[in-house]
């Protein structure tokens, strides 16, 4: 499980987050960037989202997420995250096509746009 203190839960940090536009999209996921931090003592948040309307079967969206949610885990402990810890806040979310990737594209996916951050 991701650390407490690496998860985005705050409603208006999520729109926030949002409301500054620098998206990056990869095979069905979607990560949104925040505003880039001041001070690098702080961790960078994030946040994993499945919308209903991607599929109605709340089982499908929650494995999604795990799986969003486990690769940056291990991406975070084998410090293979780049420039997205220069950020206040990072937004993944999973569309129709990335729910019936493997765990193995999903992990591709998700470093593949965690690279792409300047």
């Amino acid at each position: 499980m991701l650390p407490r203190e690496y998860r985005l839960k705050n409603r208006a940090a999520f729109s926030a987050t949002y409301k500054i536009k620098n998206s990056h999209y990869c095979r069905g996921i979607v990560l949104y960037v925040g505003k880039e931090k001041s001070d690098y003592e702080t961790p960078t948040k994030v946040g994993f989202v499945v919308s209903k309307k991607t599929h109605k079967r709340a089982v499908k969206r929650n494995r999604l997420k795990r799986l969003m949610r486990e690769t940056y885990r291990l991406q975070l402990k084998n410090k293979e995250l780049g420039n997205s810890q220069k950020y206040m806040s990072l937004i993944f979310v999973g569309y129709e096509r990335a729910l019936v990737q493997n765990f193995d594209e999903i992990r591709n996916s998700i470093k593949t746009l965690i690279e792409e951050l300047k």
